[in-house]
């Protein structure tokens, strides 16, 4: 199993418009190998005001998320990823994880 994360900082009076973008996204994830799920995640409020949030798929394995990060529906699903640079303080931090132990 591989975790795919990117953490974002939503400045304030935007998380509304944030979630709503991602609830109406072309995801094109139930279209590809190896995907299994996702998630996005809302945390706490930051001192500098900007709420965190962390999107997360779950992939079979690393080369399942490496395939799609090289595919059509990925180029598909973040097409528009630029429109909305006025909501996010900073650029994603992206977070991969390989399972070591589960249940």
């Amino acid at each position: 199993m591989y975790l795919a994360m990117n953490r974002f900082r939503v400045h304030p009076g935007h998380e509304a418009a944030f979630e709503q973008v991602w609830r109406n996204r072309d995801s094109q994830l139930e279209n590809v190998p190896g995907f299994q799920s996702f998630h996005l995640l809302k945390g706490p409020t930051a001192e500098d005001g900007t709420t965190l949030y962390a999107s997360h798929t779950i992939w079979a394995d690393k080369d399942a998320f490496i395939d799609w990060t090289k595919s059509e529906h990925f180029r598909i699903a973040h097409k528009n990823a630029g429109d909305n640079k006025a909501m996010y303080n900073g650029p994603p931090v992206f977070e991969g994880f390989d399972a070591v132990d589960g249940a």
